[in-house]
């Protein structure tokens, strides 16, 4: 039986943090589906196809990972998929509250799903989505912190 794990976000955009929970999530499944999550309260600095862009890019190619928009409950959508496991990541202890009672629902919708909580790289914990957004809208030099394609995106959209 193959083992699938979505990898939910907004990723707006993806970081190099988001690259290496993607690597290390496959440690965990056989297929891994990166989902990028609508949502329609957010306002985000990109567009889902262009997360979806930067972020195919960013991983590469690897037959084991695959890209997909949602929306509505994380929960229904990994029951459409067939998934079994939900990877998150956690940055700080401040994550982990809000990120316990999303894995208490999502258990509750859908019995037979798992949440796993990964760490991100030492050098990488201090990253977010926000933080980069920000470097970038002030001019800052995002490059260590994102892949090159999405480093370019960020000049374009805050260069306009």
């Amino acid at each position: 039986m193959t083992r699938i794990a979505v990898y939910p976000g907004s990723f707006d955009p993806p970081t190099k943090g988001h690259e290496d929970l993607v690597r290390r999530s496959l440690a965990l499944a056989d297929q891994l589906i990166v989902a990028v999550a609508i949502n329609v309260v957010k306002q985000p600095l990109f567009s889902v196809e262009e997360r979806l862009e930067m972020l195919r890019a960013a991983v590469g190619d690897d037959s084991r990972v695959s890209f997909q928009a949602f929306d509505g409950l994380l929960a229904e959508f990994a029951k459409r998929v067939g998934a079994t496991i939900i990877v998150r990541g956690l940055r700080a202890v401040s994550d982990f509250e809000y990120e316990f009672q999303m894995a208490l629902m999502n258990r509750q919708l859908h019995p037979s799903l798992e949440t796993v909580f990964l760490v991100p790289a030492v050098d990488l914990t201090y990253l977010s989505s926000s933080l980069v957004r920000e470097v970038a809208r002030f001019g800052g030099d995002v490059t260590p912190l994102v892949h090159p394609k999405v480093a370019a995106a960020l000049t374009r959209r805050f260069r306009s």
